[in-house]
C-alpha cells in the first residue's frame, strides 16, 4: 500500500490495544454487532490482507488477528464500555458513548484502569494465584494477548530444551545415538518391532548404509538410513555417497540424519534426485526428539480452556 506521497508502506497485524479505539467507535450506532462482524470491520479499518487475516499463533489453533480481537472485546466490556445483550453480540453502554465524547487518539490498557471494575479484573487472583498484583498488571497493560505471551514462553522454553538436547546428543557414544535414532524413529512410526528396527541400524556398513529399517509395520517398503554425530557441516559429496549407495541396492528411499547441519549444496542435490531422501540436521533432530518424546519428560502442563458454545445452545 502506498501513502499520499507514493511511499510504500508495510501493513503488519495491529496489536489489541490498537484495536481499542476502532472497536468501540464501531459499536457508537447503538446496533448490535456480531463478532465476525466486528472482525471483518476491524480488518478492513487496517486493511489486513488475507494472508494477515489467515496467519497463525504459533500452536495452529487459533488465528493472530481473531485472538487479539476477542481480547480487545473483553477489555472493553470488563471496563463496561461495551455489554452482550445476547451471545456473541455486543452493544456500546453510556459509559462507552461518554468516552468517546472525549475524543481520544487512542485507549490502551493505562487509560482503562480508570475504571474501578476493570482494575478488578485485572487485580483478581484465582486458584490460588501468587503473582504479585503488579506483575500482572504489567503482562496486561503488554501489547501482546494472553494466548501469545504463552506461547512466545513455550518457544522459548522448546528452543532452549532443544540446543540442551542436541547438546547431550552430541556427547553421546555412537552406540548410545544409534539406539537413539531407532528409537525415534520407531516412536515416528517407522521399524515395525524394536527387535527388528534394533537389528537394522548399524549392522550393514555396506557403502555409505548404516542401516535398513521397515517404512511400515507390514514391511511394505524399506528405508534406508544414514546417522552420524558430526558437529560440522555435511556437504553434497556426503550425500552423493549416500544417493550413490541407495541406487546400488535398488532403493528408492533414504533418511540422513546428523547432529549437524547440511550445506545449502547438499540440500538442492536431494530436490533435483529421482530417488526420495530425507535430511534431518541437528536442529530437526532434536525437534523430533521433543515432539515424540524421546530424551525428554514432562515437566508441567497447561490446559487453556475456552467456552463450549453448543453446550449453551438450548438457552438461545
Amino acid at each position: 500500500m502506498k501513502d499520499n506521497k507514493g511511499v510504500v508502506q508495510i501493513m503488519t497485524i495491529p496489536d489489541y490495544q490498537s484495536l481499542l479505539l476502532p472497536f468501540l467507535k464501531h459499536l457508537s450506532n447503538g446496533k448490535e454487532h456480531t463478532k465476525q462482524e466486528m472482525i471483518d470491520l476491524l480488518a478492513t479499518d487496517f486493511k489486513l490482507t488475507s494472508a494477515e487475516r489467515k496467519e497463525l499463533l504459533p500452536s495452529g489453533r487459533q488465528k493472530v488477528f481473531d485472538n487479539r480481537v476477542s481480547w480487545t472485546r473483553t477489555y472493553l466490556k470488563k471496563a463496561l464500555l461495551l455489554q452482550s445483550p445476547a451471545r456473541g453480540r455486543y452493544t456500546i453502554t453510556d459509559r462507552g458513548r461518554q468516552v468517546l465524547t472525549e475524543n481520544l487518539s487512542k485507549i490502551d490498557v493505562s487509560y482503562l484502569k480508570q475504571f474501578p471494575e476493570f482494575v478488578t479484573f485485572l487485580n483478581t487472583s484465582k486458584n490460588n494465584n501468587k503473582t504479585p498484583v503488579n506483575k500482572r498488571v504489567a503482562r496486561a497493560e503488554s501489547k501482546d494477548t494472553p494466548e501469545e505471551i504463552l506461547e512466545a514462553s513455550y518457544q522459548i522454553l522448546r528452543h532452549n530444551l532443544a540446543q540442551e538436547l542436541l547438546s547431550k546428543v552430541i556427547e553421546c557414544s555412537p552406540a548410545f545415538f544409534e539406539n537413539l535414532v531407532v528409537e525415534l524413529l520407531l516412536k515416528m512410526g517407522y521399524g515395525g518391532s524394536r527387535k527388528d528396527a534394533g537389528q537394522a541400524i548399524g549392522k550393514t556398513g555396506d557403502g555409505g548404509i548404516d542401516g535398513i529399517i521397515k517404512e511400515d509395520r507390514l514391511g511394505l517398503d524399506v528405508v534406508y538410513i544414514q546417522a552420524k554425530r558430526w558437529e560440522g557441516t555435511v556437504s553434497r559429496p556426503e550425500i552423493q555417497k549416500f544417493v550413490g549407495a541407495l541406487q546400488g541396492k535398488k532403493a528408492r528411499k533414504g533418511i540422513f540424519i546428523t547432529t549437524g547441519f547440511f550445506s545449502s549444496y547438499a540440500r538442492d542435490y536431494v530436490k533435483d534426485i529421482q530417488n526420495s531422501v530425507v535430511l534431518i540436521d541437528g536442529e530437526e533432530l532434536s525437534s523430533y526428539m521433543i515432539d515424540f518424546g524421546v530424551g525428554v519428560s514432562p515437566l508441567a502442563s497447561y490446559e487453556i480452556m475456552s467456552i463450549d458454545s453448543d453446550y449453551f445452545m438450548d438457552e438461545q
